[in-house]
This record gives C-alpha cells, sequence and structure tokens, in this order.
C-alpha cells in the first residue's frame, strides 16, 4: 500500500515540476515584454500630445461647430463601450477587471432606461460577453498583445461610421492604464463626442492651462483641417489606450506566472514531504515483516526441538 502511493507521490511530483518549468518560462517572457510595452507606450506620447495641442488650438480657432464628432447629441439614448481586454488568459485579474467595470457601467444604463452596444477587442471580452447574452456591436481580436496603429484605425474607422450614422449617442473607452510594472488601474475615457475635457485629457502628461495662447493662421480653414484631423485622433487615442492595454496585460501575466511558480515550488515541498513519510512508512512495515518473519521462524526450531523427546530402547 505504501509503496503504490510513493508511485502516485512521485508522478504528482514530475508533474508539478513540468507545469513549474512552463509557468517559469512564461513568467520570463511576459517580463522582458514588459519593457518593450513600456517603450512603446513612452514612444506614442509625443504624438498623443502634440495632435492634442492641434486639436485644442483648431477648436479654439472656430472650427468646433462643423465637425459632427465635437457636436454631442442633446439626449444619449445608447453608449457603446469599447471594452479592450486580452485574447489569452494566464494573466490574472487583468481580464476581471475591465469586464466588470464595463458590466457595471451597462447594468447601470439599463436601470436607466438606456440602450446600449459593446465593441469588444480580445477573445476574452467578446466570450465573457457574447455567453451573458450582452449586445455586441463588432468584435475585433488576435491582437491585443502586440497591437500597431493599423488595428486602432480599424477600431477608430467602425466606431466613428456608427457614431456618425446616429447609431451610438457617445462612445466610451474601457481599458487598463498602465502606470509601472507594479501599478496599474482601470480607466472609463470617453471618446466621442470629443468636448474640450475629452480633448485635454489623455495618456501623456497634461500641458499647462496657463500664459498667452500661440496665434496660428490656418489653410485651409480650421473647421476644414478639423474634419481631416479629429478621426485621426481618435485613432491616436485608441491606439494610446491599446498600447497601456498591452503593457498592463504584460505585468498582469508575469505577477500571475511568478505566483503560479511559487505555489508550485511550494506544492512540490509539502508532496516531496508526504513522499519521504509514505517511503518511511514503507521501510518501515518492510523490516517489520522481516523481523516477524524471523521470529516466526526461530519460534517454530524452538517448538521442534521441545518436540523431540528419547523414548529409549523398544521391548517385543
Amino acid at each position: 500500500m505504501a509503496g503504490g502511493q510513493e508511485r502516485i507521490l512521485r508522478g504528482r511530483i514530475r508533474s508539478v515540476q513540468a507545469t513549474k518549468k512552463i509557468t517559469r518560462a512564461m513568467e520570463l517572457i511576459a517580463a522582458s515584454r514588459i519593457v518593450k510595452a513600456q517603450q512603446r507606450v513612452a514612444a506614442a506620447v509625443p504624438y498623443s500630445e502634440q495632435i492634442t495641442e492641434v486639436v485644442k488650438d483648431l477648436a479654439a480657432a472656430g472650427g468646433a461647430s462643423q465637425s459632427p464628432l465635437l457636436a454631442g447629441r442633446g439626449e444619449v439614448r445608447t453608449t457603446a463601450y469599447v471594452v479592450i481586454g486580452a485574447d489569452r488568459g494566464l494573466c490574472g485579474g487583468y481580464n476581471a477587471g475591465v469586464q466588470r467595470a464595463a458590466e457595471g457601467e451597462v447594468k447601470s444604463d439599463v436601470l436607466d432606461g438606456k440602450d446600449y452596444a459593446l465593441v469588444t477587442v480580445g477573445r476574452k471580452a467578446e466570450g465573457y460577453f457574447r455567453f451573458r447574452g450582452y449586445t455586441i456591436a463588432k468584435v475585433f481580436g488576435g491582437f491585443s498583445d502586440t497591437p500597431t496603429y493599423a488595428h486602432a484605425r480599424d477600431i477608430g474607422q467602425d466606431v466613428i461610421a456608427r457614431y456618425t450614422a446616429g447609431e451610438f449617442d457617445r462612445v466610451e473607452l474601457v481599458y487598463t492604464r498602465f502606470i509601472s510594472a507594479g501599478s496599474q488601474e482601470v480607466v472609463l475615457r470617453p471618446l466621442v463626442p470629443l468636448d474640450r475635457e475629452t480633448v485635454t485629457g489623455g495618456d501623456g502628461k497634461p500641458t499647462p492651462t496657463d500664459g498667452a495662447a500661440a496665434d496660428y493662421e490656418f489653410e485651409p480653414d480650421p473647421g476644414t483641417i478639423l474634419d481631416t484631423l479629429l478621426p485621426r485622433y481618435v485613432e491616436a487615442r485608441i491606439y494610446a489606450a491599446l498600447l497601456n492595454a498591452a503593457a498592463s496585460e504584460h505585468a498582469f501575466r508575469q505577477r500571475a506566472m511568478k505566483s503560479a511558480t511559487d505555489n508550485a515550488e511550494e506544492l512540490i515541498k509539502s508532496l516531496s514531504r508526504v513522499m519521504n513519510r509514505a517511503r518511511q512508512d514503507s521501510i518501515t512495515t518492510e523490516i517489520m515483516e522481516i523481523v516477524s518473519g524471523s521470529e516466526a521462524l526461530s519460534g517454530g526450531k524452538a517448538v521442534r526441538q521441545v518436540k523431540l523427546v528419547d523414548l529409549g530402547p523398544i521391548e517385543n
């Protein structure tokens, strides 16, 4: 019995050791990708800041009224949420955070008697909301860990087209903002329509508002430039959100895999102790069987010696 238990424990230990190697490798891969993702986020900040400044100057120059993206709806009936998640799991509570945030906003809209729509980015977000029967307007996926500007352009063009057609009255981004390797937060940020507060917000550092405003001459008129530039501005905001989400995903996965590796080490130690006790029990049982057999053999000889009795010569 003890020998069979020892074989089972050895098999479990080998299985946990193999799992530990996998989690350790995934931890190292995620740690290396965090650095690249941070660099991409930092590289996108200057463009985001500059296009924000240009849009602010154009809006101040009188082009705001000519762009549908800057003109809000009188009544918001349908709000679309662009939920940015991951394509794969094994990243702790990363997906659960954005899913709960978006789900809370959707439930609040339903209670207020308003309609909603979801634009999911990432297979995990799609699967979560589709399984629960939520209304999904569009699905994007397959690039959560390495997004490009082309992906942001596809999402932005779809959202802008639906907003311009009147399908959406408001669009908001739900994603995880990357602060540092050890700190990330789920944020809900308006995307369209673009009011003054929305334009001045962003993932880059805010620019000072005091001092004299710059005097620009625009050719052609500010409204025409805004009509061309605002879709690019929306795409830039989506691209910044995708980059932040990708960096956050790698950070969550690195921590989750480190925790899994540590748990595997503890489980191996625990199973090794149980296996050692089982082996000691097996050795003790064998020794007891040997001793018992030896005593039985020696005891049998003594009985036979006692039974040997000399009866002397037999008389006829």
